[in-house]
C-alpha cells in the first residue's frame, strides 16, 4: 500500500491553500513529494472553473466586497460554486500514473469518499448520471471539480456539512439553474466539522488504497515560507 501525506490546513483563505495546491502540484510531478491530501475549509470564496460564467455569481462586486467574499478563477473543470465554513474540501494531488491513468475510476473515488462519509453521519447520498458529485433528494450534498497535469491531480472535493453562511444563494450552483445545495447538518442536525474529518481520514485511506501519514499544517506552511523565501 502507497503511503500519502495528510496535510490538515484547518481554516484557511483560498489564496494561499491555491499557491500551496500549485507549489506541491509541481514537486509531486518532478516526484520529489509524494501523493498528498489537503483536508480544510476555506473563508467564504466562489471559485469560477473553466467553463463557468461570471452571470452565475448573483451577487454584486461591491455586495461581494462587503460580505469579504473573494472570486477566483480556477483552472479546475465545471462552472461556478462556493467554498466556506463547514465545508469539509479536500485536495487530493494523486499522480494517476500509479494509478493506472483512469480518470473516470479517480472521480467515482471522489464521490465514493463524500457518499461513505455522509452515510457514516446518517445520511443517504447518491451519484446522478451526468453530473459529478453527490446529491440526495433535497439537494445537492457535495461537489466535485479537478484539474489533471502530467497525470498528476490537483483541486477536488467539497462536502457540505454545516454550512453558515450558505453561500450557493449567491450563486447558480454548478450553473444548474434551479438547483439546490443541502448539508448534512440540513439533514440530521448540527454535526463538528472536526468530527467529520476523523470520519474522512479513514474513508479516504481506504477508497484511495492508501496509507496516510498525517502532517500538521503549521509544518507544510513552514516549508512552503522557506521555499518561497
Amino acid at each position: 500500500m502507497n503511503a500519502a501525506l495528510y496535510v490538515d490546513l484547518g481554516r484557511i483563505r483560498y489564496g494561499p491553500a491555491f499557491a500551496l495546491q500549485h507549489r506541491l502540484h509541481a514537486l509531486r510531478r518532478e516526484g520529489k513529494v509524494p501523493d498528498v491530501v489537503l483536508a480544510l475549509e476555506h473563508d467564504p470564496v466562489i471559485t469560477v472553473g473553466c467553463s463557468g460564467k461570471e452571470g452565475h455569481i448573483l451577487l454584486s462586486p461591491d455586495e461581494l466586497v462587503r460580505r469579504g467574499v473573494e472570486v477566483f478563477p480556477v483552472e479546475r473543470g465545471g462552472d461556478v460554486t462556493y467554498h466556506g465554513p463547514g465545508q469539509l474540501v479536500l485536495y487530493p494531488i494523486l499522480d494517476l500514473r500509479e494509478r493506472g491513468k483512469d480518470l473516470r475510476r479517480f472521480v467515482w473515488a471522489l464521490e465514493e469518499i463524500m457518499i461513505r462519509v455522509a452515510r457514516a453521519l446518517g445520511v443517504v447520498a447518491e451519484r446522478r448520471r451526468g453530473f459529478p458529485g453527490v446529491w440526495h433528494e433535497r439537494g445537492k450534498l457535495g461537489a466535485i471539480g479537478i484539474h489533471v497535469r502530467d497525470w498528476v491531480t490537483m483541486h477536488g472535493l467539497a462536502l457540505n456539512v454545516d454550512l453558515t453562511p450558505d453561500g450557493f444563494q449567491w450563486i447558480v450552483p454548478c450553473g444548474i439553474a434551479g438547483a439546490r445545495a443541502v448539508s448534512i447538518a440540513d439533514l440530521v442536525g448540527p454535526v463538528p466539522l472536526e468530527a467529520v474529518k476523523e470520519r474522512a481520514g479513514a474513508v479516504i485511506a481506504d477508497v484511495l488504497g492508501v496509507e496516510l501519514a498525517p502532517l500538521g499544517g503549521e509544518v507544510i506552511a513552514a516549508w512552503q515560507r522557506s521555499q518561497i523565501g
